[in-house]
């Protein structure tokens, strides 16, 4: 990139490890891809360090500067109004190119630092992980990301999906697709044992309501109940969170001893399962993106999903998965791919052959190709 072939980068973001979870993750890799491109990052976050630290710390971890700016509230709660003239202290000393703000629906934290960074004179680029739903209304009225896309922050979302809808709260402004990444050689990486005779169906999830677990339940019921009773179908859901006790209850009142809720597990672990797996189900419809399924999909599992969520841009239809718009449909292409062999191995096929659009490699690209337009737009 002309004029820009080093850049040092503030990312900020309400979350980060040692917390767990899919901004966290994309947060920490994207710095440390970073820093091992030979860029400079430094993270702010309002996420408590592994040994306590809070506000005002600073750590390194690897090649990443990491400022700790918790209060310690509990829960960790994410808020901090004493940050933002802290940081743009840190901002305006640091020398830095852009301040890229990672966001969810509800980011105290990094919302307060979009504008401490515009503060600061940086250029700003703003990416949104979280489907905005119904939160949408709320979004529009405040009218706040509008008012950034005017101060000249570049705004991105990591799915079609969810540009459209972030496009939608700030008045139609330019919003750009800037995909999550994903390291797919690791995830391939092992050998592949699913059951030639039976189907193995696969959901890593949270267990919260807005993921629709009992759906996922009732889906998998009924796509068994599909299949020919000489096709064994089992299921293992690894996942953690409140819904796993009203999951517990359905399955025993169902009978439902086929599916295995293994709790959550080390990445390590779920890709030795993601190996043994047939068929990755996702049922979500305020699915952002769908790192899971872009795990699994790179780990060389079709994909059955919905169309009209995140998900959507990791699958191609007919050639690594299947994309179908209701959730009767989905039970019928769970229990269609257990039924017919062929087409399953050819989608196995296509999974295993084609590395997904979202490695790092591309994705770091787009990062630097955005930092370069927020420097334009501001």
């Amino acid at each position: 990139m002309a004029g820009w072939a080093l850049v040092k980068v503030a990312l900020l973001s309400d979350c980060y490890p040692p917390r767990l979870g899919g901004i966290e993750r994309q947060v920490h890799d994207l710095a440390h891809r970073l820093t091992a491109a030979g860029h400079a990052v430094e993270v702010f976050t309002a996420t408590s360090g592994p040994d306590g630290e809070r506000h005002g710390a600073t750590t390194v971890e690897g090649d990443v500067v990491v400022h700790r700016m918790a209060l310690g509230l509990p829960g960790d709660v994410p808020v901090n109004p004493l940050a933002p003239r802290e940081v743009r202290r840190r901002l305006e000393r640091g020398g830095f190119d852009v301040a890229h703000a990672h966001l969810g629906v509800v980011s105290p934290f990094a919302t307060d630092l979009v504008g401490t960074a515009l503060d600061a004179d940086l250029p700003v680029l703003a990416t949104f992980h979280c489907a905005l739903g119904h939160n949408r209304h709320w979004m529009a009225a405040a009218g706040h990301v509008g008012r950034w896309a005017r101060r000249g922050v570049a705004l991105d979302a990591v799915s079609r999906m969810t540009a459209a809808q972030v496009s939608g709260v700030a008045g139609g402004a330019r919003v750009e697709v800037l995909h999550n990444g994903i390291d797919a050689a690791w995830w391939a990486h092992g050998e592949h044992t699913p059951d030639p005779a039976g189907l193995h169906v696969v959901t890593a999830i949270r267990l919260v309501s807005r993921k629709r677990p009992l759906v996922l339940l009732r889906t998998l019921e009924r796509a068994r109940a599909l299949l020919d009773p000489s096709v064994t179908m089992r299921a293992t859901v690894p996942g953690a969170g409140p819904q796993r006790r009203v999951m517990e209850a359905y399955l025993r009142a169902r009978g439902m001893d086929w599916v295995s809720l293994p709790g959550r597990l080390d990445r390590e672990t779920l890709r030795e399962l993601h190996h043994t797996a047939d068929v990755y189900l996702s049922v979500a419809l305020l699915e952002a993106f769908g790192i899971a399924a872009l795990e699994a999909r790179s780990a060389g599992v079709p994909v059955v999903t919905r169309t009209g969520t995140g998900v959507e841009d990791i699958v191609t239809h007919g050639v690594d998965g299947l994309l179908v718009d209701t959730d009767e449909a989905l039970a019928l292409a769970v229990a269609g791919l257990g039924a017919d062999r062929g087409r399953l191995a050819a989608l196995t096929s296509g999974a295993r052959a084609r590395p997904p659009r979202q490695e790092w490699d591309a994705v770091l690209g787009a990062h630097l190709a955005e930092y370069r337009r927020a420097r334009e737009e501001r």
